[in-house]
């Protein structure tokens, strides 16, 4: 029976800390992005989650100028870190098809 691997979120699940460098995390999600494959970033605390954030919005800023448009959703997951419960934000991050990747032109 075949596996369904590429299904888990653990395969492209990015672990996002205060100290993470936004440009790096960013650099990750677009090269993931480019190759088809799933992200999805986990965050703990307010300011592993505001490096995250800054790092999608940096992720669309090398995107969008290759064509790409991303969009990611929010959700809780409970995780345990050294035995104990915690509360995660998970924010799954993908392409958009056929979304336009820049504002056109006004007509005349």
């Amino acid at each position: 029976m075949p596996t369904l691997n590429h299904l888990k979120p653990e395969n492209g699940l990015l672990k996002v800390s205060s100290k993470s460098s936004p440009a790096s995390v960013a650099g990750a999600i677009a090269g993931m992005v480019k190759d088809g494959s799933h992200v999805e970033l986990q965050s703990v605390g307010a300011g592993a989650v505001n490096q995250a954030v800054k790092a999608i919005a940096i992720a669309r800023g090398f995107l969008t100028p290759v064509g790409i448009e991303i969009a990611c959703t929010p959700n809780f997951a409970d995780i345990v870190i050294d035995g104990e419960y915690r509360t995660a934000i998970r924010l799954k991050i993908v392409p958009l098809a056929g979304a336009p990747t820049a504002p056109s032109a006004p007509e005349e």
